[in-house]
Order: structure tokens, then C-alpha cells, then sequence
């Protein structure tokens, strides 16, 4: 008898599974992880004792409908409350509105340096990815405006980009949103927003909030250094979120991570600092790397990226680099393979990262 095992349906096993930064270098006990765009200041203590207050109610359901962090996030960025859905990580949001919007033969439309996360859960509904050029690393409108078909159901973009950092203006904004069919819906995704100081540069949500085909996402996982709670959020048009919540799973936002994330917006004086360490050390990494001999440029998170003169110059770079003990991210995936990108860290970590780079021979 011939035994048949089960078959993953059609795509499934073409779809590159996300990697994300690494974490260990072996031999090395304790490395410098500057890899995955994390909060080099961890979250606030206000958090901690929040998360810590959430353990004697382990045994309790959450809120299904997150409403005291609804309530929260509402109040702290001036929305409307019935318009957020909270998801693990934004992540999630990206892949619920995929579920609800997609179908086989659809397709996405985002940059080609553009967040994997877009992707990978476009092509698990069997629908295609439609990656526009950025010549410049930076999202242009008329080049992603170019790749919008009859079959295009969401456009994606990064506000700010990672993993290159760039950004566009209020009005490049408005322009994709007039020029863009109202019958497709344009998600900005704007998980390092708190991290920016450029003057031209605005968040989406007031837009939004007068459009009826525009969602706005963030993430706690930046700035309020909670990536381990795996927390984010949408902001959408109501006939969005009636959509959604017709196949969100009950719980998906965990106990723990609400209780966290309600705390971490308290904390002004956390958020503040974290920022205030990413904008003073972007210029000084400008500075640096430029002085090393390196192309680098200005970035709007968390991170910056380092361009070497090829592939083969990034890669000895980055392992010259794990000899150090740092962790950075070879971003070949992101259609970068002659970059490495580096997450703004504690003084001393910054510090150590451009003596080892310096100490590269090339």
C-alpha cells in the first residue's frame, strides 16, 4: 500500500521563511546583538511592573477586544478607539488584512527593499507580490504607482523604510492616496515612526482618518522595547475592522503584552530617552562610517544602513565583525546584498562597533 502524505496547498513550499537578525555568535558568551532594530535601553520599568502584575492573572483569558489598551492607545494618538485592531505584533495585522482582502490571483504592490513580512503572508493566500524599483532605496509613488494592476488589492509601504531607513513626505502621501483606485487599500506601516525628528515627515493617521481606504500600523515592539510580547495595532475604516474581526481569533493579544503596553505609553520620560540615544548617535554613525570609507545614508529609525562595494566585501565585513563580537544584519534578503544594517545601541556598544569595523581591512 502506498502511503500519501499530506500535501501543503499550492505556493506554500515556494515561500522563503522569514529569518530574522541573529542572536548568538558561537564561542562568544555574551555578544553585542545589534541586529534586530530592538530598544538598546530594554522597555520601561513601568512595563516590567506591569507584565509583573499580570502574572497572578496567567490563568484568565485577556480582554478578546483589548479595550483598557484600545482605550490607551485611543487617548495617547488621538484616534477613535472603534477604529484599532490589535494583533501579535503588527505582523499579525499585516496578515489578517491579507487573509480578509486577498484571494488567489490577487496581488500586493510595495517596494523592493520593502518589510518581508508583507509578502510572506500575501503569498500564503496564493496571491502575488508586486515589488516596485527604488533606485535610490527609497519608495518612489510613480514607480509604485507603475506596478498597480486590476488584480492589486493592497498596496504596502514602510513609513519609515526598513531595513534602508528612508521615508516619504505628507505629500507623496496624498499623491499615492488620490492617484491610488479607492477600491484598493493602501497600507502605511509605521513601526519606527516615534524614532524620527526629520521635519518632512508626518504620521499617517490624520490622513486616515478622513479616508475610507487607508490603515495606518504601529508597533510596541520599537521604541517601547517590547518585541518579546509580540503587541501592535491598525488604525482603519471601520468597514476595515467589521471585516477583520470577522476572522481574528479570540485572544490573539495576550495578557501580559496588554498590560504592558497600556504602561508603556505612561511612560514619557522611557520613550523620550530612547529616542533622544537614536538621534544623537544617527549623525555620530554618519560621521564614522564616512570617515571609514563607507557609503551611509541618512536614516529615519532606529538603524542605519552600511554599504560596502559588493556582496563579498559585506560578507567578510560582517563575520571580521562576529570575530568582534558584534551581530549586525546582512540584509541580501531585502535585495540588499552589498549592505549591512546596524541598530543604534547603548553608548558603549556603538562606540565598540565602529573600533571593530575600523579594525576591517576590507
Amino acid at each position: 500500500m502506498t502511503t500519501q502524505l499530506p500535501t501543503p496547498k499550492s505556493g506554500i513550499l515556494d515561500i522563503a521563511a522569514y529569518v530574522g537578525g541573529k542572536s548568538k555568535i558561537e564561542g562568544v558568551a555574551e555578544p553585542v546583538k545589534l541586529s534586530s532594530n530592538e530598544n538598546a535601553f530594554g522597555c520601561s520599568a513601568k512595563a516590567l511592573a506591569a507584565y509583573d502584575e499580570a502574572r497572578a492573572k496567567l490563568f484568565r483569558y485577556p480582554d478578546g477586544h483589548a479595550n483598557p489598551l484600545r482605550d490607551a492607545v485611543a487617548a495617547y494618538h488621538d484616534l477613535e478607539a472603534n477604529r484599532l485592531v490589535f494583533g501579535n505584533g503588527s505582523d499579525e495585522v499585516f496578515a489578517l488584512l491579507n487573509q480578509t482582502y486577498l484571494e488567489a490571483g490577487d496581488n500586493i504592490v510595495t517596494g523592493e527593499h520593502g518589510f518581508l513580512a508583507y509578502r510572506i503572508s500575501a503569498l500564503a493566500c496564493q496571491a502575488d507580490v508586486k515589488l516596485a524599483p527604488e533606485p535610490d532605496q527609497r519608495v518612489e509613488i510613480d514607480r509604485l504607482l507603475a506596478e498597480v494592476d486590476d488584480k492589486t488589492k493592497i498596496v504596502y509601504v514602510s513609513n519609515p523604510a526598513n531595513p534602508t531607513g528612508t521615508w516619504n513626505t505628507p505629500e507623496e502621501l496624498v499623491d499615492l492616496r488620490e492617484r491610488l483606485p479607492s477600491h484598493i487599500l493602501l497600507v502605511v506601516d509605521e513601526a519606527y515612526a516615534e524614532f524620527v525628528d526629520e521635519p518632512t515627515w508626518e504620521t499617517a493617521f490624520p490622513l486616515a482618518r478622513h479616508s475610507e481606504n487607508i490603515v495606518v500600523t504601529r508597533t510596541f515592539s520599537k521604541i517601547h522595547g517590547l518585541a518579546g510580547l509580540r503587541i501592535g495595532f491598525g488604525y482603519a475604516p471601520l468597514s476595515v475592522i467589521e471585516a477583520i474581526e470577522r476572522i481574528r481569533l479570540p485572544f490573539n493579544a495576550n495578557l501580559p503584552a496588554q498590560y504592558a503596553a497600556i504602561a508603556a505609553l505612561s511612560d514619557q520620560a522611557h520613550i523620550d530617552t530612547s529616542k533622544a540615544q537614536v538621534v544623537n548617535w544617527r549623525p555620530r554613525f554618519y560621521q564614522a562610517i564616512r570617515a571609514l570609507g563607507y557609503r551611509i545614508e541618512v536614516s529615519a529609525g532606529n538603524f542605519v544602513l552600511i554599504q560596502f562595494k559588493d556582496e563579498a566585501q559585506a560578507v567578510r565585513a560582517n563575520e571580521h565583525l562576529m570575530t568582534k563580537g558584534f551581530i549586525v544584519r546582512h540584509v541580501a534578503n531585502y535585495g540588499l546584498p552589498h549592505c549591512l544594517r546596524v541598530t543604534v545601541g547603548k553608548d558603549v556598544e556603538n562606540e565598540g562597533f565602529i573600533a571593530a569595523l575600523g579594525t576591517f581591512a576590507g
